[in-house]
């Protein structure tokens, strides 16, 4: 693996570890505190890092052609952590109680679209699996959507929960 390709995979993973901290950190306190914000902001830019160095990588190769939706998918991954940064900052400094709950959900949502390029980065780029782009995007979405539902039966649970102990 060439030096270049392990800095953008650190990059890459730095974003899944500070985006999951700050989406699901947001969540579990019930409101969006300045913290959580520069989670957003730093996960974005190890994104926007790792994919750039990727991109490089895949220019200088063959693998530009086979990339397409992955380079889609991941384009679309960095254009929604950017509105989803910007509105964080918006929305902790001077968003009313509606656009925090609004914001909470917008999240979860953005965070689940962005496990879609990365979960397809890993099937298409480990040897081992070496999945061809299309169907790895359709495994990534597969995994992002049994998440989701998963995520959806944990707060109706909750829900359910709250509503017999008050």
């Amino acid at each position: 693996m060439s030096p270049l390709l392990i800095i953008a995979t650190v990059a890459i993973t730095c974003a899944l570890v500070l985006y999951t901290l700050g989406v699901f950190g947001e969540r579990r306190a019930g409101r969006l505190r300045p913290r959580f914000v520069v989670l957003f902001w730093c996960g974005l830019a190890c994104d926007t890092t790792g994919t750039l160095i990727m991109s490089a990588i895949a220019a200088s190769s063959q693998a530009t052609g086979k990339m397409g939706i992955h380079a889609a998918t991941g384009a679309l991954a960095i254009v929604l952590m950017l509105v989803h940064a910007v509105w964080a900052t918006f929305t902790c400094w001077k968003g009313s109680p509606q656009a925090r709950r609004a914001f909470s959900r917008f999240s979860v949502v953005v965070w689940l679209l962005w496990l879609v390029p990365y979960v397809c980065g890993l099937l298409v780029g480990i040897p081992a699996i070496s999945l061809a782009p299309v169907p790895a995007v359709l495994v990534a979405v597969l995994v992002a959507a049994v998440i989701a539902v998963a995520l959806w039966l944990g707060s109706q649970g909750r829900a359910e929960a709250g509503a017999r102990c008050g």
